[in-house]
């Protein structure tokens, strides 16, 4: 297990697939994200379409935990955000960007890459 630090200014997955790439992880499971973002886009399907993404954003400083993997390299990312007044809503993490905090992902690698 290694942790991926994304710090303030940094877009979330992109930092994820910079230090996936720089260790050579091509499959991995992403147990555990946490942090605080001030922007962040998700998406979630439509009732009558599984195939397609609505994409909602959501400009504002929020809360961040969340899951995944790593499937040939590329993270994803399921995540539950939450904002001023408790309220949470959760999807699919298209990016993130940290504001004056940070967001600690920790990715579990079963074999070390390369084998």
């Amino acid at each position: 297990m290694f942790v991926v630090i994304v710090k303030s200014g940094e877009e979330v997955i992109e930092t994820i697939s910079n230090a996936l790439a720089g260790r050579g992880v091509k499959d991995a499971a992403i147990a555990s994200l946490v942090g605080a973002v001030d922007y962040c886009a998700l998406s979630n399907m439509p009732a009558n379409d599984a195939h397609s993404d609505i994409i909602t954003e959501y400009k504002q400083p929020l809360e961040m935990s969340g899951t995944g993997e790593v499937r040939d390299g590329k993270p994803h990312v399921h995540c539950v955000v939450s904002g001023e007044g408790n309220s949470a809503v959760a999807g699919h993490l298209h990016r993130a960007v940290v504001g004056p905090w940070f967001v600690h992902v920790y990715v579990a690698c079963l074999f070390p890459p390369g084998t």
